[in-house]
């Protein structure tokens, strides 16, 4: 197992030189798993005697949760230490510690590269975060570990992996003695703290990937595929929901292969009727689907359990049959339009979204063809497009066939050009059509609000501006409205007078006023 060590036992004071208790603020960049991730760490902080404040500025420690997917993302969150690092020179914050992918990822390295960071934290930190906090800020030398490939760290058998023992982050089982407001009272206890207290939140259902993506790196530092059992997602979700969540958005890098490892490839398919039975619980959402996995049991579940959206977040990646080998993926036009199709016959207003990448190596002018053809066809509510960059321990990145920095950022600007005529088309398609709209933020003195409807995920989507607001609303209720006009991706709605549903983020949810 990757370690990293001190020379300081545990205990010691979580004080600031005042006496108080000292204050941490968790940066999150990155994906939803992340943001879960920090929720851990937040638990584990506030249980260890910190004090949880909302900005790095308000800090006496800074505690960044990096992301390091792609070459953006990495200098995303080595941009947000340095800003971190600064706070230090004016005086307002003690420490600046690393944690998350890149840290994971680079470990010594990145330490060693960016001395303005006090410490690295791995993984197998995470359930000492406490002491490591107090240890850096008694200025003990923090040793960070040296990166290995996570994937070893887990048996190859799936069946096997429950119970290994491996520090996998979201999937901590907390002590007894955690108060109530950190983590569910009964049950299988995840060791969480919410950050946000806004109606939607992420619900991890496992962590890591068994795929093979010649592009990707991310199970060489998350590790192999490990779902965590029904009873813990469930107790979970329950908790979440008396904290004032409408919205479960349930994540993992790859949701199509839930259960696999306890032995029943179909069980997110029952569990999906259950979270949506959770008291209090308006709307569950699925993210990640592998086209090449999601199996016609798993559409129908989505598209015919009440309360689980209409919503479909199939990785793509390409539609050329040949990148797509390259990439140790498969499918191919005919197949995921088959996909969708099938889908759109259960649920025609369904969401669709999904990343495609463009200039892989190899990929030629008649591939980029085929994937535009594609996208024309699928008519998707959103798609992100990625340019290709080579990632360190990948098979792709050994490849001949690579393109010009220059074609690959033209191919990129032309395929999103496209794109965003494309989606801004199936907006438009949505006039007229009604939606019920999760309200996230109201404006104006009550007369407008923000929200998402069923086919908009998180923060990648676009959202749904209503008016013509039915009184009382507040965020979390769920208001029926007609989509009126778009903006690109963003729709306006017109509530419809009498049709709310749920009580705000602190109501109970489950009533429509009509």
């Amino acid at each position: 197992m990757t370690t990293s060590t001190h020379t300081r036992p545990r205990g010691g004071s979580s004080q600031s030189p005042g006496g108080e208790p000292t204050s941490v603020a968790v940066v999150t960049l990155g994906c939803a798993r992340n943001e879960v991730d920090s929720e851990e760490l937040a638990g584990r902080l506030e249980a260890g005697g910190f004090r949880l404040v909302e900005e790095a500025d308000e800090a006496e420690t800074v505690v960044v949760n990096t992301c390091g997917f792609v070459e953006a993302a990495k200098k995303d969150s080595v941009d947000t230490l340095l800003e971190a690092a600064d706070l230090k020179s004016q005086g307002t914050a003690r420490a600046v510690v690393a944690v998350g992918c890149l840290a994971e990822r680079y470990g010594k390295d990145l330490a060693e590269t960016l001395p303005e960071a006090d410490a690295v934290l791995g993984f197998d930190d995470y359930p000492d975060i406490a002491d490591r906090l107090r240890s850096i800020l008694a200025g003990i030398q923090h040793h960070p570990h040296v990166p290995r490939d996570r994937r070893d760290l887990l048996p190859i058998s799936p069946a096997d992996r429950p119970g290994s023992g491996t520090v996998v982050p979201g999937h901590a089982i907390a002590p007894p003695d955690l108060p109530a407001h950190t983590t569910p009272a009964s049950g299988p206890r995840a060791v969480r703290r919410r950050l946000d207290g806004g109606p939607v939140a992420p619900l991890k259902l496992a962590s890591g990937c068994d795929r093979r993506c010649t592009f990707c790196a991310i199970p060489s530092f998350r590790g192999s595929y490990l779902s965590r059992r029904p009873t813990e997602v469930l107790d979970e979700a329950r908790w979440l929901a008396a904290q004032g969540v409408k919205e479960l958005y349930l994540v993992s890098e790859n949701s199509t292969s839930y259960g696999k490892d306890l032995g029943d490839l179909r069980l997110l398919e029952t569990l999906l009727a259950e979270l949506a039975a959770v008291e209090g619980v308006e709307r569950v959402r699925v993210s990640y689907l592998q086209p090449a996995e999601t199996r016609p049991g798993l559409v129908e579940a989505i598209a015919g359990t009440p309360g689980v959206a209409d919503y479909f977040d199939l990785s793509f990646q390409h539609a050329s049959p040949r990148v797509l080998r390259r990439m140790r993926r498969f499918g191919d036009s005919e197949s995921f339009l088959g996909l969708l199709h099938q889908i759109r016959s259960l649920a025609p207003a369904a969401g669709v979204r999904s990343n495609v990448i463009v200039g892989f190596p190899g990929e030629t002018e008649q591939d980029v063809a085929i994937l535009c053809d594609f996208l024309e066809a699928a008519r998707m509510d959103a798609v992100g497009v990625f340019g290709y960059s080579d990632e360190d321990g990948t098979e792709a990145a050994s490849y001949d066939l690579k393109l010009e920095e220059d074609v690959i950022r033209e191919r990129t600007e032309r395929v999103s050009r496209f794109v965003e005529q494309l989606t801004d088309q199936r907006a438009e398609e949505r006039h007229g059509e009604r939606v019920d709209v999760l309200v996230e933020q109201v404006a104006d003195g009550g007369t407008r609000a923000e929200g998402r409807a069923a086919h908009q995920g998180p923060e990648v989507d676009g959202s749904t501006m209503l008016v013509d607001l039915p009184p009382g609303t507040s965020p979390g209720d769920v208001v029926a409205a007609t989509v009126t006009g778009s903006d690109g991706v963003d729709l306006v709605a017109r509530g419809i007078l009498g049709s709310v549903r749920g009580q705000g983020v602190h109501g109970r949810g489950g009533r429509r006023v009509d």
